[in-house]
């Protein structure tokens, strides 16, 4: 069938299709799943993975164990062959935020632990974010010296606002999970057990929406932070105009006539 291929195979991450949902699953538990060059290589090739898969409708991104992410492996920083920071960022951290941010399917981050350093920018780079009872946000970069970055200074104060963004960057306030829901830096709170299955049950109903549409509309989202509104509502006139000329407009109108669940196949 087309977009069958083989599910590629990676060490440090997970890579699962089902239903139309890959999961992602960052696998370094040992280590709170902190970042490497091996695993930042993993990711950015699991996220491309999903560009290329015809099968993949939504993403979840989650980690192994009891951390989301803790950032970037600090060890790894003292090997005396290390790349300097700026490189280090503008060759591997930037592209896989530039290749989070420039898919067509939704990702779903499900946060299951501590998301620290470069890891919350991973978890801010998703499109849902659900997090565990357990789950916590913590910048960290201002215990080391470092500035914050893979995005988060973008990121934060469009989720959470100017005035909150400046308190969790500069002074390096750790965010609980009950917190960042209450901020609206993530959807829901779960349970941890339940973490999982729901945001399977989020990335399902993703799944069964238009492709086409919903990929104009997380674009639509991202556009709107810089421009005034004459030209969102031109953006979405013309973005309307394409998806009102797609064959699942066509489905879901007939759908809605006939009194049943439509089925969109991303034409």
């Amino acid at each position: 069938m087309p977009g069958d291929r083989p599910t590629p195979s990676f060490e440090t991450v997970r890579y699962e299709v089902a239903d139309g949902v890959a999961t992602i699953t960052l696998d370094r538990p040992e280590a709170l799943n902190a970042l490497t060059v091996g695993l930042k290589a993993d990711l950015l090739g699991a996220f491309r993975a999903v560009d290329r898969d015809l099968r993949v409708r939504a993403v979840v991104l989650t980690g192994a164990g009891r951390a989301f992410c803790a950032g970037q492996d600090l060890k790894e920083r003292l090997d005396p062959g290390a790349a300097p920071l700026a490189v280090e960022l503008r060759e591997r951290y930037n592209p896989l935020i530039r290749q989070m941010r420039a898919l067509d399917q939704p990702i779903v981050g499900a946060i299951n632990g501590v998301a620290a350093g470069a890891g919350a920018s991973l978890a801010f780079a998703c499109d849902v974010r659900m997090a565990a009872d357990v789950a916590a946000f913590r910048l960290a970069f201002g215990r080391i010296g470092l500035v914050p970055d893979s995005g988060a200074t973008w990121f934060l104060p469009r989720l959470v606002g100017p005035a909150r963004a400046a308190e969790l960057a500069l002074l390096d306030e750790p965010l609980s999970a009950a917190e960042a829901a209450r901020i609206g830096l993530v959807a829901r709170v779960v349970a941890a057990e339940s973490l999982m299955a729901e945001a399977r049950v989020v990335a399902l109903r993703l799944a069964a929406l238009a492709p086409v549409a919903l990929a104009l509309t997380k674009r639509a989202l991202e556009r709107s932070w810089s421009v005034d509104l004459d030209a969102a509502l031109e953006d979405e006139a013309w973005r309307q105009g394409v998806a009102g000329a797609t064959a699942d407009h066509a489905e879901g109108i007939a759908a809605f006539l006939e009194k049943r669940q439509p089925r969109f196949r991303g034409e």
